[in-house]
């Protein structure tokens, strides 16, 4: 059993807090779609490697990110919830205004 002090310690990055224990977050497709549009902003530039603090453009891998949200949404058509399709439309739209202005 594990002592209160250790109880009290903060998660490793990237595992939340759950009944008292790290574990990673649940898996829901909200999330998925979230980790696919930081993938999109770190790759645009937008934000630094959390090692270096560089922030790195690759409009290549930017835009693989960005279709693999578009053929997510393709997929998935008429089996999401309406937040999630809510979700899903607004970081896709974002994500492609982002990326027009990056290649200007």
């Amino acid at each position: 059993m594990q002592s209160a002090e250790q109880n009290d310690q903060p998660c490793p990055e990237g595992h939340v807090k759950r009944d008292g224990k790290c574990m990673m977050p649940e898996v829901t497709f909200t999330a998925f779609i979230l980790s696919l549009n930081t993938s999109v902003l770190y790759h645009l530039g937008e934000l630094a490697d959390p090692h270096s603090g560089a922030k790195n453009k690759d409009l290549i891998l930017a835009k693989h990110a960005i279709d693999t949200l578009g053929m997510l949404q393709e997929k998935t058509k008429g089996n999401l919830s309406d937040d999630e399709k809510k979700t899903l439309e607004n970081i896709l739209y974002d994500s492609r205004l982002r990326y027009v202005n990056a290649c200007r």
